[in-house]
């Protein structure tokens, strides 16, 4: 951007500058704006740091470049005005400077995949209209601030991929009743999952995989509203922003893992009914409330330490897409009515203790065998493993078998052969006697 074309700008309050090849740096950015723009810059090639003047803008979309240093900038008391920033995928660095206090009117903050690092300022708290905070793949570290709490408009929280630790808050269920996303996955979590995320009656997606957290999976989750219907989910989770002269509607995306791959979700996000607990420390049953979710459409209960059977009311979620309930110690059959789930396309029960035939249905059986793999007391297709009622019809067995009814059908055809034989000689004798003795008598008459 040559420095001519920012002299150009005084007066801008909307620039589309995305997707291009454009690189360089700020240096040397004196601008002075006359209002508060729009910016959206991402994906291009910028360089260096971010200067204090773009603080001043009310959406400010840097995404996708590479930028790096510090975000000081957002100490500038211009930044009052901002309601949009989005940083994600850039090379930013550092600590998040504890200076949010005038960040009253963001309502998104997006510094996902950089290097920032220490501990999240307690002053994000007062960003209370904040609606979507995004700080996944850095370097965070420490708990999440208490003062979170007062952001009751949040509808989107994803801090995955960070090094955050402690207990998972009780006040994200009493707090934070709008939460539609949260995604703490690949982080440091322990303790118990808290009852009080069952007042969450409009989440859609609960992340919490690859932490240490132990105990019991809550009975509660059947209170979990929207999981727990089918549909009234728009396609896409959207917020508006903008200042009085323009208005523009921010559509989330989410990244997580879904069918063992990494994936981003944007213009289908609305649709997404998922829970993963998986990779963690958990213990007990899998609680037969969770069959009351029927519009989940993933369930990802892998890697704890579950035990118990799989409850037969798990074919009440016909949703189901992608079900992984693999390495973990749960026992029993596996339920028929699993086999009822037409849309389940992704299944996984592997290296379990569970037993028995694999119920027949076509969902079932045109799995891959690996699905099953590490339970040796399943049997039945798709296994080589036969079940004992098989067993007892060998190759052999069953080939005496079929030489039997062989013979028996050719006694049989014989008997009738000779039955039918029988009956004609029978019926033709005794009618040709009277037929005879017929005639004869008119003869002598005459």
């Amino acid at each position: 951007l040559p420095s001519w074309f920012w002299s150009l700008c005084r007066n801008v309050e909307f620039m589309n500058l995305t997707s291009n090849q454009i690189r360089g740096t700020f240096a040397n950015l004196t601008l002075e704006f006359s209002y508060f723009p729009e910016l959206h810059l991402s994906s291009n090639k910028l360089e260096g740091p971010i200067p204090s003047i773009l603080s001043k803008a009310s959406y400010l979309d840097l995404s996708n470049n590479k930028l790096s240093g510090s975000i000081s900038f957002l100490c500038s008391s211009a930044a009052i005005y901002l309601g949009f920033l989005d940083l994600s995928s850039n090379n930013v660095s550092g600590q998040v400077p504890d200076c949010l206090t005038h960040l009253e009117n963001l309502v998104m903050l997006d510094l996902s995949y950089n290097s920032l690092s220490g501990k999240i300022p307690t002053t994000i708290g007062s960003a209370f209209r904040i609606e979507t905070l995004k700080l996944r793949s850095n370097r965070f570290v420490g708990q999440l601030p208490s003062s979170l709490k007062n952001c009751t408009s949040l509808v989107v929280i994803d801090v995955g991929d960070n090094k955050l630790s402690g207990p998972i808050p009780e006040w994200f269920g009493v707090s934070l009743k709008n939460l539609v996303i949260l995604m703490l996955s690949s982080n440091h979590f322990n303790g118990s999952l808290p009852s009080q995320l069952c007042h969450l009656t409009h989440i859609q997606i609960l992340d919490f995989s690859m932490n240490n957290i132990s105990r019991n999976i809550p009975k509660c989750l059947n209170n979990l509203t929207t999981l727990a219907q089918i549909g009234h989910s728009n396609q896409k989770i959207t917020h508006p922003l903008g200042n009085s002269n323009s208005t523009y509607h921010y559509e989330d995306d989410a990244t997580f893992i879904w069918k063992g791959r990494m994936q981003t979700y944007k213009n289908t996000l609305g649709l997404v009914k998922r829970i993963d607990l998986s990779s963690n420390r958990l213990t007990g049953e899998i609680p037969s409330e969770i069959t009351h979710l029927v519009g989940l459409i993933s369930l990802n209960l892998s890697r704890n330490q579950l035990r118990g059977q799989i409850t037969p009311k798990f074919g009440n979620l016909q949703l189901l897409d992608s079900l992984d309930l693999s390495r973990n110690h749960i026992d029993g059959r596996i339920p028929t009515s699993l086999a009822r789930i037409d849309r389940l396309s992704f299944l996984d029960l592997s290296y379990n203790n569970l037993s028995g035939k694999i119920p027949i249905g076509t969902q079932l059986q045109g799995l891959d065998p690996s699905v099953y793999a590490g339970n040796p007391q399943l049997c039945g297709p798709p296994l080589k493993k036969m079940c004992a009622d098989e067993e007892e019809r060998g190759p052999s067995k069953q080939t005496d078998f079929i030489n039997q009814e062989d013979k028996d059908e050719l006694i049989t055809l014989g008997f009738y052969i000779s039955v039918g034989i029988g009956f004609a000689a029978g019926f033709w004798g005794v009618c040709g006697t009277l037929i005879f003795s017929r005639s004869t008598h008119e003869d002598m008459h005459t």
